[in-house]
């Protein structure tokens, strides 16, 4: 996700410093967003020089990089005390940014209580993948300050995506709707409802869902969705309990198209 993050706003002109947990770990996140680059430009989704998206673009592995900058967006895994922890650090690097975290379930308001300057800080819940994706949702926390949440929807539409504006709540809009479809979905295939593909093509053609809840939780990964489901589960209750099949196949490594089979079988990056 940090990576797509960047990559958009590599796209709409902005400088882009990335902060990885180690020297390899950067080097990957670097060669990912590059090739990201390098597609956009194939595809003739940007028209800006390769040379002039690259020299904007810093990735390292010293926090203190952050310095200076406008908006640091948080995306290290969903886990609330990773987050907490990497957003504290955040703030004592960037005493001036708008802080904001890419959570998909966990409460801002929450987070919030690590910070200093809770007034600074907001979810913007990016959409997998990125680059392609047309939404971000802006979550506000009850601390955040509503001259920040207008900042984030300039942000959001200059790097040319629609900004929705939700309250802070268990699963915001986008993932509380999402996961409780998904995790539905899961329990009809668990119980031979019917396969994989005529569940989601129930969807796709029924509903006119670009793509079914199966399909999309594999691009997630289910490993997301099942840590997404536990927050839900534990916020609002057995509705949002996680499905045995789901446990099972996260439990066995098939995370859906990153580890290359989940609900379906994929191509590995």
């Amino acid at each position: 996700m940090g990576a797509g993050i960047a990559h958009a706003f590599l796209l709409a002109g902005c400088e882009v410093v990335v902060v990885e947990r180690d020297a390899a770990t950067a080097d990957t996140a670097a060669d990912r967003i590059r090739q990201g680059i390098s597609r956009s430009i194939d595809r003739g989704v940007t028209t800006r020089d390769s040379a002039a998206l690259h020299r904007a673009l810093h990735v390292g592995d010293d926090i203190a990089a952050f310095e200076g900058c406008d908006l640091v967006i948080e995306a290290v895994p969903e886990n609330r005390v990773l987050k907490a922890a990497a957003l504290a650090r955040i703030e004592a690097a960037a005493p001036g940014a708008v802080l904001a975290s890419n959570t998909s379930s966990i409460s801002i308001t929450d987070l919030a209580a690590a910070l200093t300057t809770p007034d600074r800080f907001l979810g913007l819940h990016f959409f997998n993948p990125v680059p392609t994706s047309s939404i971000v949702e802006i979550v506000a926390g009850m601390a955040t300050d509503p001259a920040v949440v207008e900042r984030a929807r300039e942000w959001v539409t200059m790097i040319e995506k629609t900004p929705i504006v939700v309250r802070d709540s268990p699963g915001f809009a986008s993932s509380r709707l999402g996961v409780a479809l998904a995790l539905e979905a899961i329990r009809m295939l668990d119980s031979g409802v019917a396969s994989a593909e005529d569940i989601d093509r129930a969807m796709e053609l029924g509903y006119r869902h670009p793509m079914g809840p199966l399909r999309t939780t594999d691009i997630v990964g289910l490993d997301v969705r099942l840590d997404i489901a536990e927050e839900l589960h534990a916020t609002l209750g057995d509705r949002f309990a996680p499905p045995a099949l789901l446990r099972r196949l996260v439990a066995e490594g098939k995370l859906g198209r990153k580890s290359g089979e989940g609900f379906y079988k994929w191509e590995t990056p």
